[in-house]
């Protein structure tokens, strides 16, 4: 959905001034805010704050069926209270020897991911696209329906697959399509191969918004399974900072960083994606198919 209302404002900037495309953002923002009152508490928290009769109605809610719900019920209440005896209280949680690992993981893919241009891709399509002199209205256009036809198969095959395949197919992508449109920026700066750069960067910009919109988000959906109940709105905000920090850094540089070098910074994005892949590869673990306590049991040891 994320991918969807990107690509429906790259269709819409292309035919209404920017001014005009900030005052119509503001309406999802505004309906955001009106949707969160019909939001549901989850069953982790209702245990935590010990609503063991509204943490039960949440589960039959959620599995529409009653067999198993008193065992999962006494399985999250032992959890959650596991959590509480090990707590130390607040952000400091967060800071435990055995969330260091996960820590540093999803805040290492999202600082990455940043430093890899993902803002820099989005805010600056179309002046990118005219640089390397292909037409703004095509190219967004044509990037808004990959982004949403990549969106709909990500979704799709996700729990078939596993979150490591994505994210490691998407960390590639990534790389390469940076690398490409590198290429075509540096065949474009000595007038070689006049006819073809365009074509390579055109390529480039496709795959690269399409890569994101198959695993961009993942991290996201990590930090909701690696952390336990007591550390994830901690872990989350520290996620959050990191990673909206590089990204606006990012951003904010991007069109000097071009006037530098406009090969340069693409292939620079392309090396923070490699390091992505291989963070990804060596501290990922696989989520797929198992419950919140046995990954987090899996990944942080009982004790210091």
């Amino acid at each position: 959905m994320v991918g969807w209302g990107a690509s429906f404002m790259y269709v819409v900037g292309s035919f209404v001034h920017w001014r005009t495309l900030a005052l119509l953002a503001t309406i999802p923002g505004l309906l955001q805010v009106l949707l969160i009152f019909f939001i549901p508490e989850s069953p982790r928290w209702l245990a935590k704050v010990g609503r063991e009769k509204e943490l039960e109605a949440a589960l039959l809610c959620l599995r529409g069926d009653k067999a198993d719900i008193s065992d999962e019920a006494i399985e999250i209440k032992n959890h959650v209270e596991s959590l509480k005896s090990s707590s130390r209280g607040g952000i400091v949680d967060i800071f435990q020897k055995k969330y260091v690992r996960p820590l540093l993981t999803v805040v290492g893919m999202m600082v990455l991911t940043n430093l890899g241009g993902i803002n820099a891709f989005a805010y600056y399509s179309g002046a990118i696209f005219v640089s390397a002199g292909i037409s703004s209205m095509v190219g967004l256009i044509t990037l808004a329906a990959t982004q949403t036809v990549v969106g709909i198969l990500g979704t799709t095959i996700i729990d078939k697959l596993g979150r490591r395949p994505l994210l490691l197919v998407s960390s590639a992508g990534l790389c390469f399509s940076s690398f490409l449109t590198g290429v075509s920026f540096f065949l474009k700066d000595f007038n070689w191969w006049d006819q073809g750069s365009p074509i390579l960067a055109f390529i480039g910009l496709l795959m690269y918004m399409g890569s994101y919109a198959l695993g961009g988000g993942l991290p996201w959906l990590l930090v909701s399974e690696l952390f336990p109940i007591n550390v994830k709105g901690s872990a989350g905000s520290i996620c959050n900072f990191m990673g909206n920090s590089t990204g606006w850094v990012v951003g904010y540089y991007f069109n000097l960083l071009t006037e530098w070098s406009s090969a340069g910074i693409f292939f620079t994005f392309s090396a923070f994606f490699c390091a992505n892949f291989i963070l990804i590869a060596t501290m990922v673990p696989e989520t797929k198919g198992r419950t919140l306590e046995e990954i987090q049991a899996s990944i942080t040891p009982s004790s210091d």
